[in-house]
C-alpha cells in the first residue's frame, strides 16, 4: 500500500474541519478580521494535534514537524474570493451534493489546506521521522496580492523545496506575470450615466454591473433594442433618480477571462453604442475604447504572447462610479518573457489620453521554473505512485504561493482535468473522488520531501 492511501482514515476528520473552516467567511478583500479568523482556526487545530506552530503579523504562519536543517513546505491559504450571486448552495459551509463537495474555498483553497494538515498528521501518527523539517505555511491574504508570504519570508527561512496546491494536475512550471492597477479620474465628468458599480475583486470577471441613467423614454427604448442584441442578461428598473440597469455576466478567474462573460464591459458597450462615450464620462469612453470586450489587450497595444506560457489576458474586475469617485481596476496577467514596464508604461500612457491617471496596485514577478529541478521529480513521482502515470508539465495565468519561492517550488493540484472546479465563480466545487484522489497525492508528495 502507497503512503497515500493513508489520508483516507482520516476522512471524516478532514470533512468536520473543512466545514468549520468554510464556515469562517475569510473575505480578505473586505474583512481581514475573518481572514485572520480562519487562519487561527487552522493553526489551533494544528497545536490540538500537537504541532508547533508560529503566527506572523496575523496575516501567516506556519505548522512544523521534524527536525532537520533542511527544511521543505507545503504552502495554502485560508482567505477567499467574495461569494457573488448565483449559488445553489450555501456558499460558506461544505454540502456535499450528487457525489460533489461545494463551498467557497473548498477548492481555492481551503479544502487544500485541511488536506495538508492531516498529511503531516499522518506522517506524526505514523512514527516517520522526517530529513528535512517539514512545514505547512498558511497564508490568510492571498487573493489580494500575496503580501503575507511578503511578510512572511521577511521572517522566516525560505524552504529549499515546496509545492502549493492552488492550481491544477499535473506540474505548473509556469506562471504569467501579474499587473493589478487602478485607472482613476479625480471627477466624474458624465452627465447622462450618474453611477455605475460593477465587481468585487480584480481577480474575477464581475457576472453583475449596475448603472444609473438620466434618459428620455426614446433613449429607453432605444437602450433596449440594443441590450437585446447583446450577449448576457439586462433588467430595466424605473426609480425615482433615473433608469436602472442591471446587467448579468459570467464569472470567471480573471486569469481565464475569456471563459466569462463580463457584465461591466458589456454594459458599458451597450451604453456608448447608444448615448455614446463622451456622456458616460472620460472612464467610460477609456474602457470602451481601449479595453472593450477583448480580453488579449489588443487595444490597449499590449497583446503578446510566448511559447511556454501562451498570450497576454486583460481583465476587467471592478469599475465604481459616483459624483465622488471614477476608477477601475485591472488585472493584466503577462507572459514569462515579457517587459512589465513595457505593458505598465502603454497602459499608463493610453490612460492618459483620456485625461485618467493609472496606480500600480500589485506586481507579482512570473514564475519559470527549470523541468529538472529536485521538487519537479519529487511531485512527478508522488503523482505517477498514485494515478499510475506521470504528469505533465504546464503553464498557467494564475498566480499561486510559487512565485515567492525563488524558483524552488511549484503550483500542484488540485484540480483534475474534466472536473469543472467553478473556481472564483459561484457553485464553487470538487468530486468527492478528486477530492479524496488529491489529498493522497498531497501525502505522497510531503512524504517524498520528507525522506528523499
Amino acid at each position: 500500500m502507497n503512503i497515500g492511501e493513508t489520508i483516507l482514515t482520516y476522512q471524516n476528520e478532514i470533512l468536520q474541519d473543512l466545514d468549520a473552516l468554510l464556515r469562517i467567511p475569510s473575505v480578505s478583500f473586505n474583512d481581514p478580521v475573518q481572514a485572520e479568523a480562519a487562519l487561527d482556526y487552522l493553526l489551533g487545530r494544528a497545536r490540538d494535534m500537537g504541532f508547533v506552530t508560529k503566527k506572523i503579523n496575523g496575516i501567516a504562519g506556519h505548522v512544523e514537524y521534524g527536525e532537520g536543517s533542511e527544511l521543505a513546505a507545503v504552502l495554502a491559504h485560508v482567505d477567499v474570493v467574495p461569494a457573488g450571486d448565483g449559488w445553489t448552495t450555501e456558499p460558506f459551509s461544505l454540502t456535499e451534493r450528487d457525489g460533489r463537495f461545494y463551498g467557497r474555498g473548498v477548492v481555492d483553497d481551503k479544502g487544500p489546506a485541511v488536506a495538508a494538515l492531516y498529511c503531516l498528521k499522518a506522517l506524526k501518527d505514523a512514527g516517520i521521522q522526517p530529513k528535512r523539517r517539514i512545514r505547512l505555511i498558511l497564508g490568510a491574504a492571498e487573493e489580494i496580492g500575496m503580501t503575507d508570504m511578503e511578510a512572511y519570508f521577511q521572517q522566516e527561512e525560505m524552504p529549499s523545496m515546496a509545492f502549493t496546491p492552488d492550481s491544477d494536475y499535473g506540474i505548473c512550471c509556469y506562471e504569467k506575470g501579474i499587473l493589478q492597477l487602478e485607472v482613476y479620474a479625480s471627477t466624474h465628468d458624465g452627465t447622462t450615466l450618474t453611477e455605475f458599480h460593477a465587481g468585487s475583486a480584480v481577480n474575477a470577471v464581475p457576472s453583475k454591473a449596475y448603472a444609473l441613467i438620466d434618459c428620455t423614454e426614446n433613449e429607453d427604448h432605444q437602450l433596449r433594442r440594443f441590450a437585446d442584441a447583446r450577449p448576457g442578461e439586462y433588467d430595466f428598473i424605473y426609480t425615482m433618480d433615473g433608469l436602472q440597469i442591471v446587467a448579468t455576466g459570467k464569472a470567471a478567474h480573471a486569469c481565464i477571462p475569456q471563459e466569462g462573460l463580463n457584465a461591466a464591459t458589456h454594459l458599458i458597450r451597450i451604453m456608448a453604442a447608444n448615448f455614446g462615450q463622451i456622456v458616460l464620462g472620460s472612464l467610460c469612453g477609456f474602457l470602451d475604447d481601449a479595453v472593450g470586450l477583448e480580453t488579449n489587450g489588443q487595444s490597449l497595444g499590449i497583446a503578446c504572447n510566448d511559447r511556454v506560457s501562451g498570450e497576454l489576458t486583460v481583465n476587467v474586475g471592478v469599475v465604481d462610479i459616483n459624483e465622488s469617485v471614477s476608477r477601475a481596476l485591472v488585472d493584466i496577467r503577462y507572459p514569462v518573457t515579457a517587459d512589465c514596464e513595457e505593458i505598465f508604461r502603454k497602459v499608463s500612457e493610453r490612460a492618459s489620453y483620456d485625461g485618467l491617471m493609472t496606480r500600480l496596485m500589485n506586481h507579482e514577478q512570473p514564475l519559470c521554473l527549470q523541468e529538472d529541478a529536485p521538487i519537479v521529480r519529487i511531485l512527478r513521482d508522488a503523482y505517477s505512485a498514485v494515478m499510475g502515470q506521470p504528469p505533465e508539465l504546464y503553464a498557467t495565468g494564475g498566480g499561486t504561493y510559487a512565485r515567492t519561492l525563488k524558483n524552488n517550488g511549484a503550483a500542484f493540484g488540485p484540480v483534475f482535468a474534466g472536473d469543472p472546479a467553478r473556481i472564483h465563480e459561484p457553485d464553487e466545487s470538487i468530486s468527492k473522488e478528486n477530492f479524496l484522489k488529491h489529498a493522497r497525492i498531497c501525502l505522497e508528495a510531503v512524504y517524498r520531501m520528507a525522506v528523499c
